[in-house]
């Protein structure tokens, strides 16, 4: 907290250029703060806060364009956060613009994996964690709902971010 990494800074650009221990730690951080707890989401929430409830590949039906995602280069960095038509949840960007760190670990499928929505914190690769959401420069294929991939948890790069999710109250 304090420090802005991001190659592309701007007030309502997207943070980027953190590793995901660099992501884990502001949600700490920001827990301790508000009294609330923060963290990254795991693989299954980000899916289905990207869904929104649709079964497409994107949550705005089969075809993605530049109108509707930050992605290919078009832009050339990363927009501001609201800059395109958010999804039936209110949630904004969750095709392209950063891929967004999950609290996973990398597992090369889903057999073992938890069936509660929790984060699949063991076994697989400790190194790897898990990326949702597409970025700014990838192709459109990479920026699909169900699309996963990985990177090493202690890189930064300009289209490497993160979205921190808190839990509800129960009533």
């Amino acid at each position: 907290m304090g420090n802005n990494p991001s190659s592309f800074k701007g007030g309502s650009r997207p943070v980027e250029k953190v590793s995901w221990h660099n992501a884990v730690e502001f949600c700490q951080k920001l827990s301790e703060k508000t009294g609330k707890i923060y963290t990254l989401s795991s693989e299954s929430q980000w899916e289905y806060a990207c869904r929104a409830g649709t079964t497409t590949p994107f949550y705005f039906g089969e075809t993605i364009t530049s109108e509707l995602v930050n992605y290919e280069g078009k832009i050339g960095q990363t927009t501001d956060v609201g800059s395109f038509p958010p999804n039936a949840f209110g949630l904004y960007d969750m095709h392209g613009n950063v891929w967004e760190w999950c609290l996973d670990v990398w597992h090369n499928n889903y057999n073992g994996a938890p069936t509660d929505g929790s984060a699949w914190e063991s076994g697989g690769n400790n190194s790897q964690r898990l990326l949702r959401g597409g970025c700014w420069y990838g192709i459109s294929w990479n920026c699909r709902c169900a699309w996963r991939d990985y990177i090493y948890a202690g890189v930064h790069f300009s289209y490497v971010g993160f979205r921190v999710v808190s839990s509800a109250p129960r009533s």
